[in-house]
């Protein structure tokens, strides 16, 4: 049936170690144990590191630029009532290099956005709204610094099949 597999296990409280495919841990608690992360938190991370992924393959193997630095933060807001779905989440993408452009990572983003983040498309498709932000910062020899937005993603954004 599924070519993903997690087996999670009761530890006590509301402690689970969630144990991947792949053989990977993952600790999970509720506020009040307060030994792993929230699930929430993990999708929250799950998006990041999946658009990060994306990102930083593109400029780094196809567009063959160079990165001092690079980071995904991820933001979200849930609805008050259960479930207690994110309603709007805001991905902001900080990008340094001597060589790095700000259509370079736009491409790049938009491409992760709508192509190749599964996590990103799955989330999109429902009921939440991903708002795309980027901060580049270029240190060659024309040092410039710009912040802007891309279009939102979802909701009910049907992924393309390619």
């Amino acid at each position: 049936m599924s070519d993903k597999t997690a087996e999670i296990r009761y530890e006590g409280g509301l402690r689970m170690v969630a144990r991947t495919g792949t053989g990977h841990e993952i600790v999970m608690d509720d506020g009040k144990g307060d030994t792993g992360a929230r699930p929430t938190e993990l999708l929250l991370a799950a998006l990041g590191a999946c658009t990060a992924m994306d990102v930083v393959s593109i400029l780094t193997k196809k567009k063959r630029l160079t990165l001092d630095r690079f980071e995904v933060k991820v933001g979200a807001n849930q609805r008050e009532e259960y479930p207690t779905i994110f309603t709007e989440m805001e991905l902001l993408v900080e990008v340094e290099g001597p060589d790095v452009t700000v259509t370079a990572v736009r491409d790049a983003m938009e491409l992760s956005a709508h192509k190749y983040c599964s996590v990103s498309a799955m989330l999109a498709a429902g009921d939440t709204v991903i708002r795309h932000r980027y901060h580049v910062i270029g240190t060659g020899p024309e040092p410039f610094e710009e912040t802007g937005e891309m279009p939102d993603s979802g909701p009910f954004l049907r992924p393309v099949k390619s």
